[in-house]
């Protein structure tokens, strides 16, 4: 049988529209995922993956290339010396540092464990409180090799301003070769190297936004959408225009984002010189009008389109799953999974395929044990060898007639569009569009380009992620103040008042929510009293 991994590699675009880069999201899982992912896996020869490396990613960690607090509003503030900061200063840094996940990064440094649980910090101690911060996303790899991150981390408090800025151009210095690392491994043949349209829009909702509707009819979508084709096709190609640049060759697979799909978009892709795409099962099982799971161990082939569909229950263990488990006994479960399907068909090709960042935060040692584990197995397994999509395109696939609209949430749009917010959010859009359509004649073309950018930022499938009530996160009002400053300035570089409604927040109050929300679909959470993932509950009623 043949293994494909595809690693997602993502983050919002958090510029504001000055550049500035308005949280650290980025340089974080820079310096603890992104290297490390290929790293773990190259370690152990002859085992190959796919790592999807989206637009907005790639940009922004360019920034953190040189003066990295240039770009960065934390990292700004983060180097400043304690005792000059404002006091709203002083409390936003004092709320990022205390985000971090405690049970696997934070306790594992006695002295920022001790502060985490302090409400106030003389300067002293909030110098301690920033160092330990940036260490504790420090990854395996930096925490074995670099010299400078070793010793700050066994010296473990009153670190100085000389240790910031020492420390911050050390992995500045890390960060500026991530990709080059990539392109070597591509040009090794272990890894392909894919990516996702500009913004990570969901491409099907921007084509048509009745798509939302035929993948589940009880959908709630705008009354008066505008269908957004040439955004669409913009998304995709200055994804692969940055691709090129970056990469040094023209991408021929893509992620669409949360394996968004339908028809067109993918006729799109294919007509942008696209070769393989991949999604979910639920997708295919829509497709097919069957959830037969032996259908699911195979490429196919829709239109000259190869697609991989995504094995949900395998992902999610890795996602979500096994952090709870030791790291031998994970392994050999995940092999033993892997084994049942290789009973049934000794030609399987299973397509795993998750987030290459958020989720090992929650494994103890940022997942490396897990990796160690399941590498070694899979290295020395004589049933199953481990492929990229390079060579999945080359490999005969099933043809699929039809492919129904959906993404690999439940095989709906329903996480990015339904809910009162998020609807109210693609409104806004499409009404700013329409202001624009009737005034961009009056414009030059400096302004209509600027506009156009603020258009494709705003269609970033992230904002509508966080609106809603079923999904949280501690910054949301930040979210959805840059969600609304794009199309705010859309209307100023039209040089027209902005309507009242983008100066009001679309998050609502939480406690003005109403206590009983009705279930939305069935689920099957594990109950084994653990919070494994939030995914299990999707869709479920609440009472408070």
């Amino acid at each position: 049988m043949k293994l494909s991994f595809i690693w997602h590699m993502h983050q919002p675009d958090y510029r504001d529209s000055s550049g500035i880069i308005q949280m650290p999201w980025v340089f974080l899982h820079a310096i603890k995922d992104y290297y490390d992912m290929p790293w773990m896996m190259a370690r152990h020869e002859t085992l190959k993956a796919t790592f999807n490396i989206t637009a907005p990613l790639i940009q922004q960690l360019k920034l953190y290339y040189n003066n990295p607090q240039e770009s960065d509003k934390f990292l700004a503030l983060w180097l400043k010396n304690a005792s000059l900061l404002e006091e709203e200063e002083r409390n936003w840094v004092i709320k990022i540092c205390k985000s971090t996940q405690f049970d696997t990064m934070v306790q594992p440094f006695e002295r920022y464990a001790e502060l985490h649980s302090q409400e106030r910090f003389n300067n002293t101690e909030l110098i301690d409180l920033e160092v330990l911060f940036i260490l504790s996303w420090c990854g395996v790899y930096l925490r074995t090799n670099n010299e400078i991150v070793i010793n700050l981390i066994k010296k473990q408090r009153n670190y100085s301003n000389e240790d910031k800025h020492l420390l911050l151009k050390e992995l500045s210095n890390f960060v500026s070769g991530i990709f080059d690392y990539y392109a070597n491994l591509h040009k090794d043949g272990i890894v392909t190297i894919s990516t996702t349209p500009l913004n990570h829009p969901i491409l099907p909702l921007l084509m048509d936004m009745g798509n939302a509707v035929k993948a589940n009819i009880n959908t709630n979508i705008p009354k008066e959408y505008v269908k957004l084709e040439e955004d669409a096709l913009l998304q995709v190609q200055r994804a692969q225009e940055l691709f090129k640049e970056t990469f040094g060759y023209d991408a021929v697979g893509f992620w669409p984002a949360e394996g968004a799909v339908d028809e067109s978009s993918v006729k799109l892709l294919k007509s942008c010189g696209i070769k393989w795409i991949a999604t979910d099962e639920e997708v295919l099982f829509k497709s097919l009008n069957s959830n037969h799971r032996e259908a699911l161990y195979s490429s196919y082939d829709y239109n000259g389109m190869t697609i991989g569909f995504r094995d949900h229950n395998l992902s999610d263990l890795i996602g979500f799953n096994y952090r709870h488990q030791d790291s031998y006994s994970a392994s050999k479960h995940f092999m033993s999974e892997l084994e049942k399907i290789q009973h049934l068909n000794q030609d399987s090709t299973v397509f795993i395929i998750l987030d290459g960042e958020n989720a090992w935060e929650f494994f103890d040692n940022n997942g490396f044990d897990f990796f160690n584990a399941l590498y070694s197995d899979l290295k020395y397994c004589t049933w199953c060898e481990t492929v990229h999509m390079d060579d999945v395109v080359k490999q005969p696939s099933r043809e699929l007639s039809y492919l129904a609209p959906g993404s690999w949430i439940h095989g709906s749009f329903n996480t990015w569009v339904g809910h009162s917010e998020k609807t109210r959010a693609w409104e806004l859009i499409f009404t700013t569009k329409r202001d624009y359509e009737h005034h961009k004649v009056t414009l030059d073309e400096t302004t209509k380009s600027k506009i156009v950018e603020h258009f494709l930022a705003a269609e970033c499938s992230d904002w509508f992620w966080w609106y809603g009530d079923d999904h949280y996160t501690d910054f949301g009002v930040e979210f959805d103040e840059l969600f609304r400053s794009h199309l705010i300035n859309i209307y100023y570089l039209m040089a027209i008042p902005a309507p009242a409604d983008l100066f009001v927040a679309i998050i609502k109050n939480r406690s003005s929510e109403k206590f009983w929300i009705k279930p939305q679909s069935d689920i099957s959470p594990g109950i084994n009293g653990k919070h494994d993932s939030f995914f299990e509950w999707i869709g479920c009623g609440v009472v408070d």
